[in-house]
């Protein structure tokens, strides 16, 4: 598996799923060089600072994604991306249609990154039967993939598992960010179903992982942090 030319240390994102903007600045200031790149989502967002934080990672030179989900009819999606643009941020993620998605590329600018979600990684089959998805969950996920592509964007969110299907049939030149990572020896998540190691998600082809409680509520954060960094450069340098 050939991987695009993206810096080592970035391709960990590490998921600020905190309540609050104090913790997540201690946090990050804990982590330090171990991380570069910072995932923040809705649980900041109701805090009512979430683009101060965003300007204070920045200033840090932190990369930040943004991982908002934005769902809504194509024109109010469209507009948000273009609220967003010039922000700072790398990434945002859109969970809608390709129409939904076709806006949130047209309004993204030249940096910002916008990312389609295929298939959530807390979702599995009987999740997928009780929302009315007839249809293989492999056979979902690159369909998905397929809508994202068409419609402008510049990467996708899949579970590490489906990740050698997009390479197999998919442009290479797609950003595959994959999350539901673990540590072989952490205990199974109940709300992540469809989980792979940091070995198996590079393995298969992602570009990025995506990593939140192993770090966060380990006894030394930035220790794993560091351990699933040198994973990381010993895949992309064996």
């Amino acid at each position: 598996m050939k991987h695009k030319s993206i810096s080592n240390k970035d391709r960990l994102i590490f998921a600020m799923d905190v309540a609050d903007c104090d913790r997540a600045r201690s946090l990050t200031d804990e982590l330090g060089d171990s991380v570069t790149f910072y995932k923040i989502g809705l649980e900041l967002m109701m805090s009512g600072e979430y683009f101060e934080l965003l300007d204070w990672m920045l200033a840090r030179d932190k990369k930040v994604f943004c991982d908002l989900k934005f769902f809504d009819i194509p024109a109010t999606v469209g507009s948000a991306v273009r609220q967003l643009k010039d922000r700072g941020a790398s990434f945002v993620t859109v969970h809608g249609n390709h129409s939904m998605m076709e806006a949130a590329a047209e309004n993204k600018g030249d940096t910002l990154k916008v990312l389609g979600v295929t298939t959530l990684t807390s979702l599995d089959r009987g999740d997928l039967d009780n929302l009315g998805f007839d249809c293989d969950l492999e056979a979902l996920v690159l369909s998905r993939a397929r809508q994202a592509l068409d419609a402008g964007c510049d990467g996708v969110i899949s579970s590490g598992l489906e990740v050698p299907k997009l390479r197999e049939h998919l442009d290479n030149k797609l950003l595959v960010i994959s999350p539901g990572i673990r540590p072989v020896d952490n205990k199974p998540m109940s709300d992540q179903k469809r989980v792979v190691t940091v070995e198996t998600a590079f393995s298969n082809g992602a570009d990025y992982i995506v990593v939140g409680r192993p770090i966060r509520d380990a006894e030394s954060p930035r220790a794993v942090a560091e351990a699933m960094q040198a994973s990381i450069e010993s895949q992309m340098n064996p």
